[in-house]
Parts: C-alpha cells; sequence; structure tokens
C-alpha cells in the first residue's frame, strides 16, 4: 500500500468514539499506531490508510470486537477469518456473500442482511427494523467488510453502482465516495448496495495459503482503495464533474492547462492506474447514475447532458460500465416502497 493512500482524521474519530476512553487512554492508543494525538482537533488532517489499518487491528485486539463496539453484539476477534473460511469453499460469489451475510447476521443484532438478484441487479439490503438509523460510520464499516471481502473472494474490484443509507449524511462523505461510490444517498427508506449482477456468478477460486496472507494483510489490504483525494487522477475528475461534457479537453490541453506535456499526464496517470479515457468514463457513468435517479429527467437529456450522440448511444455505454440497462437501473432505484 502506497503511503499516499489515506483516511481521513474524522474516522479515526469515528473509530475512537466507541472503542476508547478519552484522554490518555485515547493518546495511548493513537501513538501505539503512529498517529499524532494533536491531529484530533484539527478537521483536515489525513493519515495514512495503514496507520488506520494498525488502529483497527489494536483496538479490535483490545476490545475483542471487529466492528468498534457499535453493535450490542460483540463481532469477536476472529469473525473475519471465520467469514473468510465460510464463504470461500462456496463454487460462487453469489454462494459466498449468502454464506458470508448469515454469518454476519448471526454475529450482529442490527444488521441482519439479505441478497436479492434482479434481473441484471444486485442489491445487499439490510433488514433493520424501526429503530432509528445507525450512524453513517457503522453503515459504512459494515459495507467495507462486506464489499472487501467479496472483492478477496471474487479476485478483483466489485463495481458499486449505488449505497442508500438510512441515516442522515455525516459532515463528510468524501473517504466514503473514493471508497465506494460517488453515489451515495442518504436518508433513505433503506439501507442497501446496488451493483451488477453478473458479478454473482463469478467463481471462487480461493486457496488456504491465499486465505493466510489476505488475513495477514487485513484491514490494510481493504482499505487500499482509498485514495488521496489530492492526486492527479481525482483532480482531473473533479475537474471534469463541473464542466459540460462538450466542453471537456482533450488530452493535449488538459497537459496545457496542467503545465506538464502529454507524455508526463499520461505517465502520471498511470502510476496511479488510470487513463485519462478511463477517468472520462468513470465521471460519466457517476452522473449518470445520479440522473437516472431523477425521473424528471429523461434518457435523452442524460444521453446529451453526458455528450452522447443519441440515446441508444448512452443505453450501450451504460451496459458496459454497469452490466444493466438504464431502464432497470431507474426502476429498481426508484422502487423505495417494495
Amino acid at each position: 500500500m502506497s503511503e499516499k493512500d489515506t483516511i481521513s482524521i474524522q474516522l479515526v474519530r469515528e473509530a475512537l468514539l466507541q472503542s476508547c476512553a478519552p484522554g490518555q487512554a485515547t493518546d495511548e492508543v493513537l501513538n501505539k499506531v503512529g498517529i499524532d494525538p494533536a491531529w484530533l482537533q484539527t478537521t483536515d488532517a489525513r493519515v495514512p490508510a495503514t496507520a488506520y489499518a494498525r488502529l483497527w487491528r489494536l483496538l479490535a485486539r483490545r476490545g475483542d470486537d471487529e466492528f468498534f463496539g457499535m453493535d450490542p453484539r460483540k463481532l469477536k476477534s476472529g469473525s473475519l477469518e471465520f467469514l473468510c473460511r465460510c464463504s470461500m469453499v462456496q463454487p460462487s460469489l453469489a454462494a459466498g456473500l449468502t454464506s458470508g451475510l448469515s454469518f454476519l447476521s448471526l454475529m450482529l443484532e442490527h444488521l441482519p442482511a439479505q441478497l436479492v438478484r434482479q434481473q441484471s441487479l444486485a442489491e445487499i439490503v439490510l433488514l433493520e427494523d424501526d429503530q432509528d438509523p445507525r450512524r453513517a460510520f457503522t453503515y459504512f464499516t459494515y459495507w467495507m467488510i462486506v464489499h472487501g471481502v467479496a472483492c478477496w473472494l471474487a479476485g478483483r474490484r466489485i463495481p458499486i453502482l449505488a449505497i442508500e443509507l438510512r441515516c442522515a449524511a455525516p459532515d463528510f462523505c468524501d473517504d466514503y465516495q473514493v471508497m465506494f461510490s460517488e453515489n451515495l444517498r442518504f436518508d433513505r427508506p433503506r439501507t442497501r448496495m446496488i451493483f451488477s449482477a453478473d458479478c454473482l456468478d463469478l467463481p471462487i477460486k480461493r486457496s488456504p495459503e491465499e486465505l493466510k496472507r489476505f488475513l495477514a494483510h487485513a484491514p490494510a489490504n481493504i482499505l487500499v482503495k482509498y485514495r488521496d483525494p489530492e492526486s492527479l487522477a481525482s483532480r482531473i475528475k473533479q475537474d471534469l464533474r463541473h464542466l459540460p461534457a462538450e466542453q471537456w479537453p482533450e488530452t493535449d490541453p488538459l497537459a496545457q492547462q496542467l503545465c506538464m506535456s502529454a507524455s508526463t499526464l499520461r505517465r502520471r496517470l498511470a502510476e496511479e492506474g488510470q487513463t485519462y479515457q478511463g477517468l472520462k468514463d468513470s465521471v460519466r457513468k457517476e452522473l449518470a447514475i445520479v440522473w437516472l435517479a431523477e425521473p424528471s429527467i429523461s434518457f435523452a437529456e442524460i444521453a446529451t447532458r453526458l455528450g452522447f450522440a443519441d440515446a441508444s448511444s448512452f443505453y450501450k455505454a451504460f451496459r458496459k460500465w454497469s452490466g444493466s440497462n438504464p431502464g432497470h437501473y431507474r426502476s429498481l432505484i426508484l422502487n423505495e416502497a417494495d
């Protein structure tokens, strides 16, 4: 994991909230994992993801709880290992997720979950009762575990199309958007994660040796999906989001704007595992799934906003990005009463 991968100090505060007494005890814990306690008094400090991972493991050991004390039942030390073991023996990701979610539903009192497949889309739904919503950090920690294990089981990243949460939006969302999806929706009737159902058919082929390596680096290998919001790719995507698609620059003009050569731009993006075309497609996808949640915006208008020649071209691109057609996605995301 590159030390450029960082976590907001806000998430450190959240992790400590129910796991560690304030004052000297907190300072001791933070010093042990290489985080300056003074950073807690700032709003924009960021810490290495590796340090956050060490904090996670230390708090889990001390409290015998891998879920930061956020459920009446502890997710006792060793739960992540058992979750992986009971999932990796299944033939497909669908079966592995079903097994893993059953285990977590048994262990956690307030977060029972169910995997639902609806044509080309799949969702993991938290079957909460009518009690008050959990903290955003609680939900996102749950998704971090589930999604991280799912990606390991499949041997590839599972793209998330949307995450809906019952709770109100927290004061900070940047890290969550980078980790999961730009399409985060709060104050919704239920909490769920939506992704392409094609992923459910992926085979699971993990060995005991691979499990040992995964656990040896967990949770740092789950947190690695965090990227520095100041990275070149993040800055370019942020600029693209604020421009109409027809005004997006080509590579050479963009390089000039950034005061570098086109070859340097391509090299620096490659070092971050990105391409300019990939960034443009990523922003188009993010905008599309946000606008599809607005029934007043027609498919033709979305196509035009995204710079496509017609709605048919948009349909093909969205199917390539998400594994689903826009109509089905809109139907699922708006059908909140089911």
